[in-house]
């Protein structure tokens, strides 16, 4: 226990959450971890707290006057208290473990539904008053925004979400309750209706059967489990509407307001779902407005036009007498005349703000408004309808608190948007409210005036005039920075404000009104700033200050401390220099390093310790300040106590200095002694899921502590409940010498800030009147968006900060001050930049030894290199990137050529005709896997198996022929082999599906495709294929690399040919040009991956390694043309005589000329010696021998080069001509290829729909399993039902039963009285006390006039009439003449009767309940047979499908062009019945069958020859046989002649035969019957023997009873006997009458029995009928 205790004073805050009126004038909600009640009328608060932390969900019951709600914390609880007294009346644990996010309680107050979050999500129904769980549901990942239940009755709930909406039933089955929920299918947004079909037997509307059996979308998904049922495609899925809110009518229906704005009207019983459509609207004549326009702002003004949006989403709806009363963004509330499936609508007031609830009171008299923001509104439904404002709520969570000076009468708030709020300390009750409409993050009170410091998110400090409280004023502002004002400090004395902004500055001002509150300047920290602390030594005149600084390290943390002395910062020009930093030698710092990291540190007022708040470790601890501060020093903690927090805190100290407050996020406010740091006082005011605590206040005085919570909204009050009182008295002392040393400068400011308020208010009225201007051209003129934002602009214009006016004004005094010297410097540095360009201008024209470089010629050296450091830096920067770029496309580039190109073991190749454009390409191929390898192997290897085993079998099997088949002529065998093996190969040319014979490729080991029943076999099959298509490319590409070798070799012979015709061609000199072929570029795939140089077309940069390879190059090419360049006599020679050759060839005869002798050059021809003239015959004649030789030789070159070009044009041209024959091969490879890849197309299709059929079979049982276990389920349920059912319809009868006889046997009680008081008595016994019946209030508001009535209210009244019973008991009702004793008795009687009758209405309405449980159960139990019986037909229909699909095979049939051709079209085009059959089977059965007719025939002939000739020798035989007996005969009637009386008779008689045969018949007659009577006289006999044995067996059966019986009565009647001797009673008439009474009472009992045995017996052989014809075998169609 502490020494002192805190009380709650009062608790400010606005609904966030759930709010409810708890009797009708009171309106209770949740705020923190209080509930706050207020009375509407009154104003009255009340204020409940939840010791457990925050409140969760809650709700109210008015007729009870109770308020539930939960706390949020591990594993919640519910607690119920009554009201006003606010005492607990039950607390119920349940099954949550986080949270409950709503609660309800029923109509009749008997019961409580809770609906809990993650990870439950578990619907729990309580009888609160027993703490009862009665049943609960979970619905797992379901979160729930709003839970009713049906005011007309307790049986239903409505559950909505923004997706979804369900209605719940509650069934009791006695004591048993069970929850039933039944979704609600919504329409779609377009107001579509949407049809819930069953997912597993959903079929697509178009079934093709062409390609299998029609399956489910869920099976071709691969769905088996739950999901299988409820899937749906995407195609199929389409937006619903999202319900908001809804509410119940008097008629169990549903209105769902949704976020489109429809408003659904949804059936409680059948869950039909109608959208109902809007008529006309109401006029608005009367609209309530509840902000007029007087009073609004000129920006109210313009926003209020837009206001209204678009935006038609419902919030809210309450049901009203009058209509349904409807909220949402719009701010209007709107009440709904609905009639059928249309509506309309009326206005009847405007809030101007979004609607987030509207709730009536019990009585329906008053309409409470709440909007999002929390704001509370009245409408009252009198005769004068009046809007009224409850609460008037702040937008954003309070942000800063403190107390008016001097702190005893008002306190204040203020929000993050900036709303400022004055309350009353007293109860907490709000006295006004003031809109900055700016981000605020910091406020104080001035101690020494009555104004208030703002610090805004904008920069600006807002000074704010208190005085009057009601109508608080803004006096000044200063825009010091651009950046946040975070903290917001005066001192102790009220004469400074110190400000910290987030980046790093730190502002001094004044704080006195009458100093206009000045900057007195600022100063920089070295980081960001986590709070400041102030200490204001009065005797030694100094200020100082010490800022907690974060760092780096979040390990550690930075405390400067600032010392000023006051007497510098009087004059803001002496303490600061020009740009307003206070200068150096003004401000002391001293700088502390700690090593721990501290969220709060605040100075102690004898200013040599300081107090740190630990984050990361739960300590608080103290700190000495040591007096060296040469460098920056470690503090150790001089104490170190436990803070018992968690999470970050903040520390405060009192205004006395002597007490320390911590907070943190856990909530708990502690108060400490600052000299051992012992707490003496705890509270939690908050809790850790509201965030904790954001700031707390202690006023002067510190009588009253303000605490507000981070997140929860609430502003607490809290007092001294206990306090010692050496603590009172250092309060009550410092506070009243602080409050008289402040009086006089209080009383002075104030002066000052009324000035300063009525400035403000003039410079307000002028403002106004420009905003309105602007505003009045805005509205006449339609501005673009840009355009506006430019006006909005030139209103708001930004104002120049404070640090912004005195660095121009700096500025400005430098530029005034040092102008003449910079125009000075300007021209002097104009002057020697000529004189450097002309320089620059004399080196280039002198010589290059003389030259200078130009780095000579700058001035700068240093800068120079700067810069040029700088651009190598980003030029390798850039470079970088450019690397890393390039490396991750090489990546990428290598990547790719290893999957497409290097893994490619056949690259895609072309090949082109030489003449013609053709171009054939080859099958690019990769290697086959190892394990397509190993699975080609182990197919082959069974499939070898196979065909041993196949062969082996028919060996075992086969027959030989017999010897009458082996004499077959020779010929006939090979003509009928001939034919088979024709047969066999037009089938496998046909049935195979593929040409690949085409190519070499045997059969092998392929299945027929008639054969392919089983997966593996099909799946063997698509391996061979593949196979197949593997063989059939490397085929086809080995034939085109023999043609890509051959185009090679033709081009290398073409080359080496050319060389000749180029020799030929200049020879001939006929200057032609060479046909030369080369392989084209698609002819070599590998050189698109190579980049040439020439491709590259800007300037290519080199690695230092590549310069260095491209060096080395370079060197040796140079080294190389040296060595070629050498002087070579020998080459030189051989050049200057031979012309570079050794002899001369044949070709050079074209080359050769004759000299012309040289007297010809000098001489004419007259002059010629003879001598001369034969040599020049000679000339001549070698001359014309020398032309004849060249004209031979060019005939010769001529006709070679003919030929040549003949030759490579025939060899060309036979290439072109075997590349069309690839080219042909090609096409029939691709049609092959094609062929067998839809065959495997075909095959993979097959297994797909095996396991699409699969995985529907498997889903279908599986839903089998899940509807069967549900059947046992419902059975067992069933089953308990009608025991339940039994046993309490057995209980009823008994009172029946009981109350019949009481009512029988009363006359016989009374009779030994008069008839006369017995015929009184029985019509008393009969009378029933009346109650008074209240009249329904006739001009009441509900909507629901009758409701059922609750187990509660039954009991009252029959509590009622048990208390009216009292007053017909009394004497002064006694007949005249009765005696006592009888009335006693009658009364007696009258009361149990009365009892009877209530208990037997109770037992009749139990009873019927569990009737309509029972067949409600038998319901859901023949529904799920029925779908267990929709399942199996589903799975034979199945199985029949899958059959179907087994046996009838996809096949692909070759058929050639002009083989089916028909000339009227007249074919068949259906197949459904039809039956494809292998030749090969028809042809091997007719074989067979021709062979064994034949063996038939032969066989038949031959018995036939045989049977014949036995038959003949048989005849024979008997012939002689009988002729021989004749003739014996004849011999013995000869020797023995007899003749008797009927040889006479016979003689005699005329018709012999015919005397015979009517003696036979007559014979015959007599003998049928007999036989009758003696079948009769059996039948009878057997009847007569079982009726005896019946008989005997019953007989037995009695005698056996008797005897147990007698037994049982000897047993009886010798206890009574000794009884009787031993006890004597006398009769008397009161035993007889009690055993008569038992008798009847026994034989009532067993007639009662009796009925219902025969009831049972009935109900079990309807029941064994039933069965009989359920078991009896239905006809189904196979």
């Amino acid at each position: 226990m502490f020494p002192a205790s805190l009380a709650l004073r009062w608790v400010q805050g606005f609904p966030k959450q759930n709010i409810d009126f708890i009797n009708n004038n009171t309106i209770c909600y949740p705020c923190g971890n209080y509930i706050i009640f207020i009375n509407v009328e009154t104003g009255k608060r009340t204020f409940l707290s939840c010791k457990q932390g925050k409140v969760g969900a809650m709700k109210t019951y008015s007729p009870f006057q109770v308020v539930a709600f939960s706390d949020r914390r591990l594993k919640p609880s519910i607690y119920i208290f009554n009201f006003p007294e606010l005492t607990r009346k039950v607390k119920l644990k349940g099954h949550a473990q986080l949270d409950y996010t709503l609660l309800e309680f029923s109509h009749c107050g008997t019961y409580l539904a809770s609906y809990s979050a993650v990870p439950e999500y578990e619907l729990t129904l309580w009888n609160w008053e027993g703490n009862v769980i009665l049943c609960s549901r979970s619905q797992p990942g379901v979160e729930v925004s709003q839970m009713t239940f049906n005011p007309m009755t307790w049986t239903q709930m409505c559950l909505s979400s923004a997706s979804a909406l369900t209605v719940w039933n509650i069934e009791r089955c006695d004591k048993d309750y069970h929850l039933k929920p039944k979704p609600v299918i919504l329409p779609e947004e377009d107001g579509t209706s949407t049809y819930e079909t069953d997912g597993m037997f959903s079929y697509p509307e178009f079934k093709d059967n062409i390609y299998g059996a029609t399956l489910i979308i869920s099976s071709i998904a691969g769905l088996v489990g739950v999901e299988a049922e409820t899937f749906k495609p995407k195609d199929d899925m389409h937006p619903l509407l999202h319900p908001t809110v809804h509410c119940w009518n008097a008629a169990n229906e549903i209105y769902v307001g949704c976020e489109e704005g429809q408003i659904l009207l949804v059936n409680g019983e059948n869950q039909f779902v109608t959208i109902l459509t809007r008529h006309a609207d109401v006029p608005q004549d009367n609209l309530f407005t509840l902000m007029p326009s007087s009073i609004m702002t000129p920006e109210e003004k313009w926003t209020h036009r837009e206001i209204h949006s678009s935006d038609t989403s419902v919030n809210t709806m309450a049901l009203h007498k009058e209509g349904l009363f409807v909220a949402g963004n719009d701010g209007i509330v709107h009440s709904f005349s609905i009639k059928e499936t249309s509506y309309t609508v009326k206005d009847h007031f405007d809030v101007q703000e979004p609607v987030g609830n509207v709730i009536f009171s019990p009585n329906y008299q008053l309409l409470l408004i709440v909007t999002i923001k929390g704001s509370i509104y009245t409408y009252n439904f009198g005769k004068e309808s009046t809007i009224e404002t409850i609460l008037d709520a702040s937008a954003g969570n309070i942000q800063a608190i403190d107390f008016i000076t001097p702190g005893n009468k008002y306190c204040m708030s203020i929000t993050m948007l900036g709303e400022f709020y004055i309350w009353l300390l007293e109860d907490g009750s709000h006295v006004s409210k003031l809109h900055l409409r700016t981000e605020v993050n910091d406020m104080a009170c001035c101690p020494s005036s009555h104004s208030v410091a703002v610090g805004t998110n904008a920069g600006y400090i807002q000074f704010l005039d208190v005085t009057n409280t009601k109508f608080p004023q803004v006096v000044h502002k200063v825009l010091l920075t651009h950046s946040a004002i975070q903290h917001v400090c005066y001192d102790q004395n009220g004469q400074y404000l110190i400000t910290g902004t987030s980046d790093g500055y730190i502002f001094f001002l004044n704080a006195k009104p009458s100093q206009s509150f000045k900057v007195l300047g600022f100063t920089e920290v070295s980081n960001n700033i986590i709070q400041i602390s102030i200490v204001s030594n009065p005797e030694l005149q100094l200020l100082e200050v010490m800022v907690l600084l974060g760092t780096s390290n979040s390990e550690k943390r930075t405390v400067e401390i600032l010392t000023l002395y006051k007497a510098n910062l009087a004059d803001p020009d002496i303490c600061s220099d020009e740009r307003g930093r206070i200068k150096d030698n003004i401000i002391k710092r001293k700088l502390y390093e700690i090593n721990h990291p501290l969220t709060s540190a605040i100075f102690s007022f004898v200013g040599d310790e300081f107090y740190g708040f630990c984050g990361h470790v739960p300590y608080i601890c103290s700190y000495h300040i040591p007096q060296k501060d040469d460098k920056p020093v470690v503090l150790d903690p001089k104490i170190k106590m436990q803070s018992k927090h968690f999470g970050t805190g903040k520390l405060y100290l009192s205004a006395h200095g002597k007490w320390l407050a911590s907070i943190a996020k856990d909530g708990i406010l502690s108060i400490r002694h600052v000299e051992n740091l012992e707490t003496f006082a705890q509270i939690q005011s908050h809790s850790y899921q509201g965030q904790g605590i954001q700031s707390m206040a202690f006023s002067f005085d510190g009588h009253f502590i303000l605490v507000n919570g981070r997140e929860d909204g609430s502003l607490v009050c809290l007092s001294w409940k206990k306090l010692t009182v050496p603590l009172v008295r250092e309060a009550i002392g410092h506070f009243s010498s602080l409050i008289n040393s402040l009086k006089n400068s209080i009383a002075k400011e104030k002066l000052f800030l009324e000035d300063m308020r009525e400035k403000e208010l003039i410079l307000d009225s002028v403002s106004e009147q420009s905003v309105e201007a602007i505003y009045k051209v805005k509205s006449n003129i339609s501005f673009s968006q840009d355009e506006y934002a430019g006006i909005s602009e030139g209103i708001n214009e930004q104002e120049i900060t404070w640090l912004e006016k005195k660095n121009n004004e700096a500025m400005k005094k430098e530029i005034k001050e040092f102008g003449g010297k910079k125009k000075e410097l300007k021209q002097a540095i104009k002057v020697l930049i000529k004189t450097v360009e002309e320089l620059m201008k004399e080196n280039d024209l002198a010589s290059e030894i003389a030259q200078l470089t130009l780095q000579e010629f700058s001035l700068d050296v240093e800068e120079m290199k700067k810069l040029h450091d700088e651009n190598e830096k980003e030029i390798e920067k850039i470079r970088k990137d450019a690397e890393m770029e390039n490396l991750a496309k090489k990546f990428l580039w290598n990547i790719l050529k290893e999957e497409c190109w290097d893994s490619m073991n056949i690259k895609g190749q072309g090949l082109k005709a030489f003449h013609i454009p053709l171009e054939v390409k080859n099958f690019p191929m990769k290697n086959r896997t190892p394990e397509e390898l190993e699975e080609l192997n182990s197919v082959l290897q069974m499939k070898n198996f196979q065909a041993i085993d196949l062969k082996l079998q028919k060996e075992i099997v086969d027959v030989h022929l017999t010897e009458s088949m082996t004499s077959k002529p020779l010929e006939e065998e090979e003509e009928e082999e001939e034919e088979v093996v024709k047969s066999e190969d037009n089938l496998s040319f046909n049935l195979l599906g593929s040409l690949f014979l085409n190519f070499g490729i045997q059969m092998g080991m392929l299945t027929s495709q008639l054969e392919l029943y089983t997966r593996d076999e099909k799946i063997n099959q698509i391996i061979l294929l593949k196979d197949i298509i593997y063989r059939i490319k490397t085929i086809f590409n080995n034939e085109f690399y023999a043609a890509f070798q051959q185009k090679k070799l033709e081009i290398k012979r073409v080359k080496e040919k050319n060389v000749r015709i180029r020799e030929i061609i200049r020879d001939l000199q006929l200057g032609e040009e060479v046909w030369e072929p080369n392989i084209e570029d698609c002819e070599k795939p590998a050189i698109v991956l190579k980049v040439e140089d020439s491709e590259i077309k800007c300037e290519k940069y080199l690695t230092p390694w590549e310069k260095e390879q491209a060096a080395k190059a370079a060197a040796l090419e140079l080294e190389r043309q040296l060595l070629a360049q050498r002087d070579d006599d020998r080459r030189r020679g051989l050049m200057d005589m031979m012309h570079g050759v050794l002899e001369i060839k044949k070709e050079d005869i074209l080359k050769m000329e004759i000299p012309l002798p040289e007297f010809a050059k000098s001489k004419i021809d007259a002059i010629w010696t003879e001598e001369e003239r034969k040599q020049f015959k000679e000339y001549e004649k070698k001359v014309k021998e020398l032309n004849d030789e060249k004209e031979k030789y060019k005939k010769a070159l001529e006709a070679e080069l003919k030929k040549i070009q003949g030759s490579i044009q025939e060899a060309t041209q036979t290439f072109d001509d075997n590349l069309k024959k690839l080219f042909e091969r090609k096409v029939e490879a691709d049609m092959v290829v094609y062929q067998e890849e839809l065959q495997i197309i075909n095959l993979i299709f097959s297994l797909l729909l095996d396991e699409e059929l699969n995985t529907r079979e498997l889903g279908l049982n599986n839903s089998l399993e899940r509807k069967q276990a549900e059947k046992k389920r419902t059975a067992k349920e069933v089953f308990r039902a009608r025991e339940e059912v039994d046993s309490f319809r057995e209980s009823y009868d008994n009172l029946v039963a009981e109350d019949k006889v009481v009512d029988r046997g009363f006359k016989k009680e009374l009779a030994e009285l008069c008839s006369q008081h017995v015929e009184i008595l029985y019509r008393l016994f009969r009378r029933r006390p009346r109650l008074p019946r209240h009249k329904a209030h006739v001009e009441s508001n509900s909507p629901f006039s009758i409701r059922l009535e609750s187990d509660r209210l039954k009991k009252d009244h029959f509590s009622k009439i048990m208390e009216a019973m009292d007053e017909l008991d009394k004497p002064e009702h006694m007949p005249e003449g009765l005696e006592p004793s009888a009335w006693k008795y009658f009364c007696a009687a009258r009361r149990t009767k009365l009892e009877n009758e209530h208990k037997v209405k109770q037992k009749a309405a139990g009873l019927l309940e569990i009737q309509g449980f029972l067949q409600r159960r038998i319901e859901e139990d023949e529904k799920i047979q029925m779908d267990i019986d929709k399942i199996f037909q589903e799975i034979y229909t199945l199985q029949r499908d899958k059959t179907n699909h087994q046996t009838d095979l996809t096949i692909q049939i070759i058929l050639k062009q002009g083989q089916v051709e028909t000339e009227n079209f007249h074919f068949m085009l259906e197949f459904t019945d039809c039956v494809l059959v292998s030749r090969n089977i028809i042809e091997e059965l007719n074989n067979i069958i021709r062979v064994q007719g034949q063996r038939k025939i032969a066989s038949m002939l031959e018995n036939k020859k045989y049977h014949k000739g036995i038959i003949q020798i048989d005849w024979e035989h008997k012939k002689m046989v009988m002729e021989m007996e004749d003739l014996n005969k004849k011999a013995w009637d000869i020797q023995k002649l007899f003749f008797s009386k009927a040889h006479q008779r016979y003689l005699k008689e005329q018709d012999y035969d015919l005397m015979i045969g009517n003696q036979t018949s007559l014979m015959e007659q007599t003998i049928a019957v007999l036989d009758k009577k003696h079948k009769r006289d059996m039948e009878t006999y057997a009847q007569l023997f079982k009726k005896l044995k019946r008989t005997v067996s019953q007989k037995d059966t009695a005698n056996y009873i008797l005897s147990c019986n007698l037994h049982e009565e000897l047993v009886c009647i010798t206890e009574r006997k000794y009884i009787c001797h031993k006890i004597a009673p006398k009769l008397t008439w009161e035993i007889i009458a009690k055993q008569r009474y038992e008798a009847v009472l026994q034989q009532q009992k067993l007639i009662d029995i009796s009925k219902e045995q025969y009831e049972q017996i009935s109900i079990l052989q309807a029941e064994v009928e039933r069965l009989r014809m359920k078991t009896f075998p239905a006809l189904i169609q196979m």
